[in-house]
């Protein structure tokens, strides 16, 4: 296996006022195609920085991210952007789906920035649906569905560009425990069986146990790797 996600030397500063906050130091990891990584910590230990670092939705103060064989850092707004739509997929705790939208709909915005026509994106969001179990509820709204329904159809419309890699920001963290686990098993068949690289943030134990494999930080670092 190859690396999908490989950090060398990065790190990550914010400036307020006159002080200057490190969010990461000098972080290195490695993340191999086809892993399912849970990355856990305390609050305000950089997770959803090194997150969106990842995903290409901020830039490192130093050092180097090669995500899907791309270095993020050589690339301007514009490339970033249409690499982001191509190659990841986002999973968040709130679901962002637009309440006056069908979740058929929902699942089919990622596709308006492609080139594809209305009949093939209206098929590839049909089997998106139809991968998270929820062919049936195509037509409904959001506020018609259940909270781990609303989920999975953030899920769908994740994967319906086919992204490279997954990456979720506690997707279980507004979900009740049967709910959540039918959402983590949900995540690990896609490892498993449709190949999704996943990283994945969360605070929850039980969530981290269905990854392949779980990545501690702390105070900007890594502290410590365990392998499930």
């Amino acid at each position: 296996m190859s690396a999908i996600v490989q950090l060398s030397k990065v790190s990550k500063s914010y400036t307020r006022g006159k002080q200057e906050v490190v969010v990461l130091r000098d972080l290195d990891l490695s993340i191999e195609e086809g892993d399912f990584a849970a990355l856990m910590g305390p609050s305000g230990s950089g997770k959803t920085t090194l997150l969106n670092l990842i995903g290409g939705l901020d830039q490192p103060t130093s050092g180097s991210i090669t995500v899907a064989g791309q270095q993020l850092e050589k690339l301007n707004a514009k490339a970033l952007a249409k690499w982001r739509a191509e190659k990841i997929g986002f999973v968040f705790q709130f679901y962002n789906l637009l309440p006056v939208l069908t979740a058929q709909r929902n699942v089919e915005l990622p596709l308006l920035l492609t080139k594809l026509n209305a009949a093939q994106r209206r098929k590839n969001a049909a089997t998106a649906l139809a991968i998270v179990g929820l062919a049936d509820r195509a037509s409904h709204k959001p506020g018609e569905l259940s909270g781990g329904q609303q989920q999975r159809v953030a899920i769908a419309r994740a994967l319906v560009a086919d992204p490279t890699l997954l990456i979720c920001d506690e997707p279980t963290g507004d979900l009740d425990r049967d709910t959540a686990d039918e959402i983590l098993d949900l995540l690990a068949l896609l490892n498993r069986e449709h190949g999704k690289t996943i990283v994945m943030v969360t605070h929850d134990p039980k969530a981290a146990d269905h990854a392949r494999h779980v990545l501690h930080l702390d105070k900007g670092r890594l502290v410590e790797e365990a392998h499930a």
